[in-house]
Protein backbone atom coordinates (compact mmCIF):
# COMPACT_ATOMS: atom_id res chain seq x y z
CA UNK A 1 0.00 0.00 0.00
CA UNK A 2 1.13 3.52 -0.70
CA UNK A 3 1.43 5.75 2.33
CA UNK A 4 2.15 9.36 1.55
CA UNK A 5 2.62 11.87 4.35
CA UNK A 6 1.24 15.18 3.24
CA UNK A 7 2.89 18.43 4.22
CA UNK A 8 0.87 21.11 5.98
CA UNK A 9 2.25 24.08 4.08
CA UNK A 10 3.97 25.16 0.86
CA UNK A 11 7.30 26.06 2.51
CA UNK A 12 9.21 23.09 1.09
CA UNK A 13 7.78 23.68 -2.36
CA UNK A 14 8.74 27.36 -2.19
CA UNK A 15 12.38 26.53 -1.37
CA UNK A 16 12.58 24.13 -4.32
CA UNK A 17 10.73 26.56 -6.59
CA UNK A 18 13.13 29.38 -5.73
CA UNK A 19 16.16 27.19 -6.45
CA UNK A 20 14.70 26.07 -9.78
CA UNK A 21 13.85 29.67 -10.68
CA UNK A 22 17.46 30.76 -10.14
CA UNK A 23 18.63 27.80 -12.23
CA UNK A 24 16.20 28.68 -15.05
CA UNK A 25 17.39 32.28 -15.09
CA UNK A 26 21.02 31.12 -15.19
CA UNK A 27 20.30 28.71 -18.03
CA UNK A 28 18.40 31.44 -19.88
CA UNK A 29 21.37 33.78 -19.56
CA UNK A 30 23.68 31.15 -21.03
CA UNK A 31 21.21 30.30 -23.80
CA UNK A 32 20.94 33.96 -24.80
CA UNK A 33 24.70 34.49 -24.69
CA UNK A 34 25.39 31.31 -26.69
CA UNK A 35 22.84 32.45 -29.28
CA UNK A 36 24.71 35.74 -29.71
CA UNK A 37 28.01 33.82 -29.85
CA UNK A 38 26.66 31.47 -32.55
CA UNK A 39 25.45 34.37 -34.67
CA UNK A 40 28.80 36.14 -34.29
CA UNK A 41 30.60 32.98 -35.36
CA UNK A 42 28.36 31.98 -38.29
CA UNK A 43 26.27 35.01 -39.28
CA UNK A 44 23.44 32.55 -40.04
CA UNK A 45 19.95 31.90 -38.65
CA UNK A 46 19.85 28.15 -39.32
CA UNK A 47 21.99 27.24 -36.27
CA UNK A 48 19.31 28.79 -34.03
CA UNK A 49 16.66 26.43 -35.44
CA UNK A 50 19.04 23.49 -35.17
CA UNK A 51 19.75 24.28 -31.52
CA UNK A 52 15.99 24.42 -30.79
CA UNK A 53 15.48 21.11 -32.58
CA UNK A 54 18.29 19.38 -30.68
CA UNK A 55 16.81 20.78 -27.49
CA UNK A 56 13.36 19.24 -28.04
CA UNK A 57 14.04 15.86 -29.71
CA UNK A 58 15.57 14.12 -26.64
CA UNK A 59 12.53 15.13 -24.60
CA UNK A 60 10.17 13.53 -27.11
CA UNK A 61 12.21 10.35 -27.54
CA UNK A 62 13.37 9.70 -23.96
CA UNK A 63 10.35 10.85 -21.95
CA UNK A 64 8.84 7.34 -21.52
CA UNK A 65 12.15 5.94 -20.22
CA UNK A 66 12.61 8.90 -17.90
CA UNK A 67 9.12 8.55 -16.48
CA UNK A 68 9.52 4.84 -15.81
CA UNK A 69 12.82 5.41 -14.01
CA UNK A 70 11.52 8.39 -12.05
CA UNK A 71 8.80 6.20 -10.53
CA UNK A 72 11.41 3.56 -9.63
CA UNK A 73 13.98 5.95 -8.17
CA UNK A 74 13.92 8.55 -5.45
CA UNK A 75 12.57 11.71 -7.07
CA UNK A 76 14.69 14.05 -4.99
CA UNK A 77 17.81 12.15 -6.03
CA UNK A 78 16.77 12.30 -9.69
CA UNK A 79 16.36 16.08 -9.46
CA UNK A 80 19.74 16.53 -7.74
CA UNK A 81 21.58 14.35 -10.27
CA UNK A 82 19.83 16.03 -13.23
CA UNK A 83 20.65 19.54 -12.03
CA UNK A 84 24.21 18.56 -11.15
CA UNK A 85 24.80 16.89 -14.52
CA UNK A 86 23.46 19.94 -16.36
CA UNK A 87 25.82 22.08 -14.28
CA UNK A 88 28.77 19.88 -15.23
CA UNK A 89 27.89 20.27 -18.93
CA UNK A 90 27.89 24.03 -18.45
CA UNK A 91 31.30 23.84 -16.74
CA UNK A 92 32.66 21.84 -19.70
CA UNK A 93 31.30 24.52 -22.06
CA UNK A 94 33.08 27.17 -19.99
CA UNK A 95 36.36 25.27 -20.15
CA UNK A 96 36.05 24.83 -23.93
CA UNK A 97 35.29 28.51 -24.37
CA UNK A 98 38.14 29.70 -22.18
CA UNK A 99 40.59 27.43 -23.98
CA UNK A 100 39.39 28.69 -27.38
CA UNK A 101 38.13 25.26 -28.44
CA UNK A 102 34.35 25.85 -28.41
CA UNK A 103 32.74 25.19 -31.80
CA UNK A 104 29.19 25.39 -33.10
CA UNK A 105 28.69 21.63 -33.30
CA UNK A 106 29.60 21.44 -29.62
CA UNK A 107 26.68 23.79 -28.87
CA UNK A 108 24.37 21.26 -30.53
CA UNK A 109 25.81 18.50 -28.34
CA UNK A 110 25.44 20.67 -25.24
CA UNK A 111 21.77 21.26 -26.16
CA UNK A 112 21.21 17.51 -26.51
CA UNK A 113 22.84 16.69 -23.16
CA UNK A 114 20.99 19.41 -21.26
CA UNK A 115 17.72 18.28 -22.86
CA UNK A 116 18.40 14.70 -21.72
CA UNK A 117 18.96 15.76 -18.12
CA UNK A 118 15.92 18.03 -18.30
CA UNK A 119 13.85 15.08 -19.52
CA UNK A 120 14.51 13.35 -16.18
CA UNK A 121 14.29 16.46 -14.04
CA UNK A 122 10.90 17.55 -15.40
CA UNK A 123 8.79 14.49 -14.47
CA UNK A 124 10.57 14.20 -11.12
CA UNK A 125 9.79 17.84 -10.29
CA UNK A 126 6.18 17.88 -11.53
CA UNK A 127 5.25 14.52 -9.99
CA UNK A 128 6.61 15.74 -6.65
CA UNK A 129 4.35 18.80 -6.54
CA UNK A 130 1.25 16.79 -5.61
CA UNK A 131 3.22 15.30 -2.71
CA UNK A 132 4.63 18.63 -1.52
CA UNK A 133 1.50 20.77 -1.34
CA UNK A 134 -2.10 20.20 -0.21
CA UNK A 135 -4.63 19.49 -2.94
CA UNK A 136 -6.31 22.86 -2.51
CA UNK A 137 -2.97 24.58 -3.17
CA UNK A 138 -2.08 22.68 -6.37
CA UNK A 139 -3.41 25.44 -8.62
CA UNK A 140 -1.34 28.09 -6.86
CA UNK A 141 1.78 25.90 -6.93
CA UNK A 142 1.43 25.32 -10.67
CA UNK A 143 0.77 29.02 -11.11
CA UNK A 144 4.03 29.74 -9.33
CA UNK A 145 5.85 27.38 -11.70
CA UNK A 146 4.37 29.30 -14.62
CA UNK A 147 5.27 32.55 -12.87
CA UNK A 148 8.88 31.39 -12.70
CA UNK A 149 8.89 30.79 -16.46
CA UNK A 150 7.42 34.26 -16.98
CA UNK A 151 10.05 35.90 -14.80
CA UNK A 152 12.76 34.03 -16.68
CA UNK A 153 11.26 35.09 -20.03
CA UNK A 154 11.15 38.78 -19.10
CA UNK A 155 14.32 39.15 -17.05
CA UNK A 156 16.71 36.97 -19.03
CA UNK A 157 16.95 39.02 -22.27
CA UNK A 158 17.38 42.28 -20.36
CA UNK A 159 20.02 40.99 -17.95
CA UNK A 160 21.77 38.78 -20.51
CA UNK A 161 22.24 41.62 -22.98
CA UNK A 162 23.83 43.84 -20.35
CA UNK A 163 25.97 41.04 -18.92
CA UNK A 164 27.16 39.88 -22.33
CA UNK A 165 28.46 43.36 -23.07
CA UNK A 166 29.90 43.84 -19.59
CA UNK A 167 31.46 40.48 -18.69
CA UNK A 168 31.21 38.46 -21.90
CA UNK A 169 30.14 34.87 -22.46
CA UNK A 170 32.65 33.54 -19.91
CA UNK A 171 31.18 35.63 -17.12
CA UNK A 172 27.62 34.66 -18.05
CA UNK A 173 28.48 30.95 -17.93
CA UNK A 174 30.09 31.39 -14.49
CA UNK A 175 26.84 32.96 -13.22
CA UNK A 176 24.93 30.00 -14.67
CA UNK A 177 27.16 27.58 -12.78
CA UNK A 178 26.49 29.45 -9.52
CA UNK A 179 22.73 29.19 -10.07
CA UNK A 180 23.03 25.43 -10.65
CA UNK A 181 24.85 25.10 -7.32
CA UNK A 182 22.12 27.09 -5.53
CA UNK A 183 19.40 24.90 -7.09
CA UNK A 184 21.14 21.73 -5.88
CA UNK A 185 21.64 23.20 -2.39
CA UNK A 186 17.92 24.01 -2.22
CA UNK A 187 17.14 20.36 -3.00
CA UNK A 188 19.65 19.09 -0.43
CA UNK A 189 18.14 20.99 2.49
CA UNK A 190 14.52 19.92 1.97
CA UNK A 191 12.64 16.65 2.29
CA UNK A 192 10.51 15.52 -0.64
CA UNK A 193 7.89 12.88 0.30
CA UNK A 194 8.31 9.69 -1.68
CA UNK A 195 5.51 7.22 -2.47
CA UNK A 196 6.56 3.86 -1.05
CA UNK A 197 5.27 2.05 -4.10
CA UNK A 198 7.76 3.99 -6.21
CA UNK A 199 10.60 2.91 -3.93
CA UNK A 200 9.73 -0.60 -2.82
CA UNK A 201 7.03 -2.21 -4.86
CA UNK A 202 6.23 -5.73 -3.73
CA UNK A 203 6.40 -8.78 -5.98
CA UNK A 204 4.45 -7.11 -8.77
CA UNK A 205 7.05 -4.34 -9.08
CA UNK A 206 9.96 -6.79 -8.99
CA UNK A 207 8.49 -8.66 -11.92
CA UNK A 208 7.81 -5.50 -13.89
CA UNK A 209 10.46 -4.71 -16.50
CA UNK A 210 11.48 -1.22 -17.53
CA UNK A 211 9.66 -1.83 -20.81
CA UNK A 212 6.58 -2.80 -18.83
CA UNK A 213 6.79 0.45 -16.92
CA UNK A 214 7.12 2.39 -20.16
CA UNK A 215 4.06 0.64 -21.56
CA UNK A 216 2.23 1.26 -18.29
CA UNK A 217 2.23 5.04 -18.78
CA UNK A 218 0.54 4.58 -22.15
CA UNK A 219 -1.86 1.91 -20.86
CA UNK A 220 -2.89 4.10 -17.94
CA UNK A 221 -3.95 6.82 -20.35
CA UNK A 222 -5.62 4.52 -22.91
CA UNK A 223 -7.83 3.15 -20.12
CA UNK A 224 -8.86 6.72 -19.35
CA UNK A 225 -9.95 7.96 -22.75
CA UNK A 226 -10.76 11.43 -21.47
CA UNK A 227 -7.18 12.02 -20.34
CA UNK A 228 -5.80 10.56 -23.58
CA UNK A 229 -8.16 12.67 -25.68
CA UNK A 230 -7.11 15.76 -23.74
CA UNK A 231 -3.44 14.99 -24.48
CA UNK A 232 -4.11 14.57 -28.19
CA UNK A 233 -5.89 17.92 -28.08
CA UNK A 234 -2.83 19.46 -26.41
CA UNK A 235 -0.61 17.96 -29.12
CA UNK A 236 -2.69 19.73 -31.77
CA UNK A 237 -2.62 22.98 -29.77
CA UNK A 238 1.17 22.79 -29.45
CA UNK A 239 1.51 22.21 -33.18
CA UNK A 240 -0.50 25.26 -34.22
CA UNK A 241 1.12 27.42 -31.54
CA UNK A 242 4.63 26.30 -32.50
CA UNK A 243 4.25 26.46 -36.28
CA UNK A 244 3.66 30.21 -36.03
CA UNK A 245 5.52 30.93 -32.81
CA UNK A 246 8.88 30.90 -34.61
CA UNK A 247 7.48 33.22 -37.30
CA UNK A 248 6.70 36.20 -35.06
CA UNK A 249 10.14 37.73 -35.63
CA UNK A 250 10.05 37.44 -39.45
CA UNK A 251 6.45 38.72 -39.47
CA UNK A 252 7.31 41.90 -37.57
CA UNK A 253 10.60 42.50 -39.36
CA UNK A 254 8.90 42.15 -42.77
CA UNK A 255 7.25 45.53 -42.31
CA UNK A 256 8.78 46.82 -39.06
CA UNK A 257 12.13 47.10 -37.32
CA UNK A 258 14.09 45.42 -34.50
CA UNK A 259 12.86 48.01 -31.97
CA UNK A 260 9.27 46.99 -32.66
CA UNK A 261 10.21 43.33 -32.35
CA UNK A 262 11.75 44.03 -28.95
CA UNK A 263 8.63 45.92 -27.88
CA UNK A 264 6.39 43.02 -28.91
CA UNK A 265 8.57 40.49 -27.08
CA UNK A 266 8.47 42.63 -23.94
CA UNK A 267 4.67 42.97 -24.06
CA UNK A 268 4.31 39.21 -24.62
CA UNK A 269 6.55 38.59 -21.64
CA UNK A 270 4.42 40.93 -19.52
CA UNK A 271 1.31 39.10 -20.71
CA UNK A 272 2.82 35.80 -19.64
CA UNK A 273 3.72 37.32 -16.28
CA UNK A 274 0.18 38.64 -15.85
CA UNK A 275 -1.38 35.27 -16.68
CA UNK A 276 0.97 33.50 -14.27
CA UNK A 277 0.12 35.95 -11.49
CA UNK A 278 -3.59 35.38 -12.11
CA UNK A 279 -3.38 31.59 -11.87
CA UNK A 280 -1.01 31.82 -8.88
CA UNK A 281 -3.40 34.05 -6.92
CA UNK A 282 -6.59 32.35 -8.10
CA UNK A 283 -5.45 28.73 -8.12
CA UNK A 284 -7.80 27.86 -10.98
CA UNK A 285 -11.36 26.53 -10.86
CA UNK A 286 -12.21 23.82 -8.33
CA UNK A 287 -14.88 22.34 -10.59
CA UNK A 288 -15.79 22.44 -14.30
CA UNK A 289 -12.13 22.71 -15.28
CA UNK A 290 -12.64 21.32 -18.79
CA UNK A 291 -14.92 24.12 -20.07
CA UNK A 292 -12.62 26.69 -18.49
CA UNK A 293 -9.48 25.07 -19.96
CA UNK A 294 -10.84 24.82 -23.50
CA UNK A 295 -12.36 28.29 -23.27
CA UNK A 296 -9.07 29.84 -22.17
CA UNK A 297 -7.19 28.16 -25.04
CA UNK A 298 -9.84 29.47 -27.46
CA UNK A 299 -9.33 32.99 -26.12
CA UNK A 300 -5.56 32.61 -26.56
CA UNK A 301 -6.22 31.60 -30.19
CA UNK A 302 -7.79 34.98 -30.84
CA UNK A 303 -4.34 36.44 -30.16
CA UNK A 304 -2.95 34.76 -33.28
CA UNK A 305 -5.81 36.12 -35.37
CA UNK A 306 -5.14 39.64 -34.10
CA UNK A 307 -1.41 39.30 -34.83
CA UNK A 308 -2.08 38.31 -38.44
CA UNK A 309 -4.97 40.54 -39.36
CA UNK A 310 -2.98 43.76 -39.87
CA UNK A 311 0.65 44.96 -40.18
CA UNK A 312 -0.20 47.72 -37.69
CA UNK A 313 2.04 47.18 -34.64
CA UNK A 314 -0.91 47.87 -32.32
CA UNK A 315 -2.69 44.74 -33.55
CA UNK A 316 0.49 42.73 -33.04
CA UNK A 317 0.92 44.06 -29.52
CA UNK A 318 -2.71 43.35 -28.61
CA UNK A 319 -2.55 39.89 -30.16
CA UNK A 320 0.70 38.98 -28.43
CA UNK A 321 -0.64 40.20 -25.09
CA UNK A 322 -3.87 38.21 -25.52
CA UNK A 323 -2.00 35.05 -26.49
CA UNK A 324 0.48 35.11 -23.63
CA UNK A 325 -2.03 36.23 -21.01
CA UNK A 326 -4.16 33.10 -21.40
CA UNK A 327 -1.50 30.45 -22.12
CA UNK A 328 -0.15 30.31 -18.50
CA UNK A 329 -3.72 30.08 -17.16
CA UNK A 330 -4.45 27.11 -19.45
CA UNK A 331 -1.15 25.47 -18.51
CA UNK A 332 -1.84 25.85 -14.79
CA UNK A 333 -5.35 24.40 -15.05
CA UNK A 334 -4.10 21.47 -17.14
CA UNK A 335 -1.25 20.62 -14.77
CA UNK A 336 -3.51 20.79 -11.72
CA UNK A 337 -6.04 18.50 -13.35
CA UNK A 338 -3.48 15.82 -14.16
CA UNK A 339 -1.94 15.99 -10.69
CA UNK A 340 -5.39 15.51 -9.18
CA UNK A 341 -6.52 12.74 -11.54
CA UNK A 342 -3.36 10.58 -11.63
CA UNK A 343 -2.27 8.41 -8.70
CA UNK A 344 0.91 9.91 -7.12
CA UNK A 345 3.00 6.72 -7.24
CA UNK A 346 2.63 6.45 -11.04
CA UNK A 347 2.79 10.13 -11.95
CA UNK A 348 6.40 9.90 -13.20
CA UNK A 349 5.46 7.41 -15.90
CA UNK A 350 2.17 9.03 -16.80
CA UNK A 351 3.56 12.58 -16.83
CA UNK A 352 6.47 11.51 -19.02
CA UNK A 353 4.09 9.90 -21.49
CA UNK A 354 1.97 13.03 -21.27
CA UNK A 355 4.97 15.20 -22.10
CA UNK A 356 5.94 12.98 -25.02
CA UNK A 357 2.44 13.05 -26.55
CA UNK A 358 1.76 16.75 -26.01
CA UNK A 359 5.15 17.83 -27.40
CA UNK A 360 5.36 15.23 -30.16
CA UNK A 361 4.10 17.66 -32.79
CA UNK A 362 6.54 20.44 -31.93
CA UNK A 363 9.53 19.09 -33.94
CA UNK A 364 7.21 18.68 -36.92
CA UNK A 365 6.02 22.26 -36.45
CA UNK A 366 9.59 23.59 -36.25
CA UNK A 367 10.66 21.70 -39.38
CA UNK A 368 7.57 22.57 -41.44
CA UNK A 369 7.01 26.20 -40.45
CA UNK A 370 9.70 27.61 -42.76
CA UNK A 371 8.73 25.74 -45.93
CA UNK A 372 5.01 26.29 -45.28
CA UNK A 373 5.59 30.02 -44.85
CA UNK A 374 7.93 30.40 -47.82
CA UNK A 375 6.19 28.17 -50.36
CA UNK A 376 2.52 28.17 -49.33
CA UNK A 377 1.43 31.34 -47.55
CA UNK A 378 3.90 34.01 -48.71
CA UNK A 379 3.16 33.58 -52.46
CA UNK A 380 -0.58 33.90 -51.85
CA UNK A 381 -0.47 37.57 -50.85
CA UNK A 382 2.31 39.09 -52.91
CA UNK A 383 1.47 41.35 -55.84
CA UNK A 384 -0.23 39.10 -58.38
CA UNK A 385 -0.60 36.28 -55.86
CA UNK A 386 -3.50 33.83 -55.92
CA UNK A 387 -5.38 35.66 -53.14
CA UNK A 388 -4.16 39.19 -53.80
CA UNK A 389 -7.31 40.31 -55.64
CA UNK A 390 -9.78 38.44 -53.42
CA UNK A 391 -11.58 39.51 -50.24
CA UNK A 392 -8.68 37.89 -48.32
CA UNK A 393 -6.20 40.26 -49.95
CA UNK A 394 -8.45 43.24 -49.26
CA UNK A 395 -8.91 42.16 -45.64
CA UNK A 396 -5.38 41.05 -44.69
CA UNK A 397 -3.44 43.17 -47.17
CA UNK A 398 -0.92 42.47 -49.90
CA UNK A 399 2.84 42.80 -49.69
CA UNK A 400 5.73 41.88 -47.34
CA UNK A 401 4.65 39.83 -44.35
CA UNK A 402 1.00 39.53 -45.37
CA UNK A 403 1.34 35.86 -46.29
CA UNK A 404 2.75 35.26 -42.83
CA UNK A 405 -0.16 37.21 -41.40
CA UNK A 406 -2.57 34.86 -43.18
CA UNK A 407 -0.62 31.93 -41.71
CA UNK A 408 -1.20 33.31 -38.19
CA UNK A 409 -4.91 33.77 -38.89
CA UNK A 410 -5.18 30.21 -40.23
CA UNK A 411 -3.45 28.84 -37.13
CA UNK A 412 -5.75 30.80 -34.82
CA UNK A 413 -8.85 29.56 -36.64
CA UNK A 414 -7.57 25.97 -36.56
CA UNK A 415 -6.96 26.26 -32.81
CA UNK A 416 -10.57 27.35 -32.27
CA UNK A 417 -11.91 24.52 -34.46
CA UNK A 418 -9.75 21.95 -32.65
CA UNK A 419 -11.00 23.32 -29.32
CA UNK A 420 -14.63 22.96 -30.42
CA UNK A 421 -13.94 19.39 -31.56
CA UNK A 422 -12.30 18.57 -28.22
CA UNK A 423 -15.28 19.86 -26.26
CA UNK A 424 -17.67 17.95 -28.52
CA UNK A 425 -15.93 14.67 -27.61
CA UNK A 426 -17.93 13.25 -24.66
CA UNK A 427 -14.95 11.59 -22.95
CA UNK A 428 -13.14 14.95 -22.72
CA UNK A 429 -16.27 16.89 -21.81
CA UNK A 430 -17.16 14.46 -18.98
CA UNK A 431 -13.55 13.77 -17.93
CA UNK A 432 -13.96 15.18 -14.43
CA UNK A 433 -17.02 13.04 -13.67
CA UNK A 434 -15.59 9.84 -15.12
CA UNK A 435 -12.15 10.18 -13.49
CA UNK A 436 -12.33 10.91 -9.73
CA UNK A 437 -9.59 12.86 -7.98
CA UNK A 438 -6.75 10.75 -6.57
CA UNK A 439 -5.63 13.35 -4.01
CA UNK A 440 -7.70 14.26 -1.00
CA UNK A 441 -7.78 17.34 1.21
CA UNK A 442 -8.30 15.51 4.49
CA UNK A 443 -5.74 14.75 7.17
CA UNK A 444 -5.69 10.99 6.51
CA UNK A 445 -2.86 9.57 4.46
CA UNK A 446 -3.75 8.53 0.95
CA UNK A 447 -3.66 4.77 0.42
CA UNK A 448 -3.73 3.53 -3.15
CA UNK A 449 -2.40 0.12 -4.11
CA UNK A 450 -0.48 0.21 -7.38
CA UNK A 451 -1.49 -3.37 -8.16
CA UNK A 452 -5.07 -2.09 -8.51
CA UNK A 453 -3.83 0.22 -11.23
CA UNK A 454 -1.91 -2.54 -12.97
CA UNK A 455 -4.93 -4.86 -12.86
CA UNK A 456 -6.95 -2.04 -14.36
CA UNK A 457 -9.40 -2.02 -11.44
CA UNK A 458 -11.27 1.31 -11.44
CA UNK A 459 -9.64 3.50 -8.84
CA UNK A 460 -11.79 5.46 -6.43
CA UNK A 461 -10.79 8.48 -4.42
CA UNK A 462 -10.92 7.71 -0.72
CA UNK A 463 -13.08 9.73 1.59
Amino acid sequence: MTNVTKPKSMKTFFVIWLGQLLSMVGSGLTGFALGVWIFEQTGQVTPFAMTALFGILPRVILSPFAGALVDRWNRKTVMIISDSAAGIVTIIAAVLLMSGNLEVWMIYLISVLEAIFGTFQGPAYMSSVSLLVPKEQLGRANGMIGLGRSIETIITPIIAGALFVGIGLKGVIIIDIVTFVLAVLALLIVRIPQPKAALVSEASEKKQSIWGDIAFGWQYLTKRQGLLGLLLYFACVNFFLSVCGVMIGPLILSSGNPAQLGLVQTVMGLGMLGGSLVISAWGGPKHNRIPMLIGVISLASIGYILIGVSPDILYTLLGGLTLMLFIPVASGISQTMFQAKVVPNVQGRVFATRGMISSSMMPIAFLSSGPVADYVFKPLLVEGGALADTFVGRWVGVGPGRGLGLMFIASGVCLILVSLAAYAYPRIRHLEKENPDMIETGEDDQKIDEKDVRKEIPLKAET
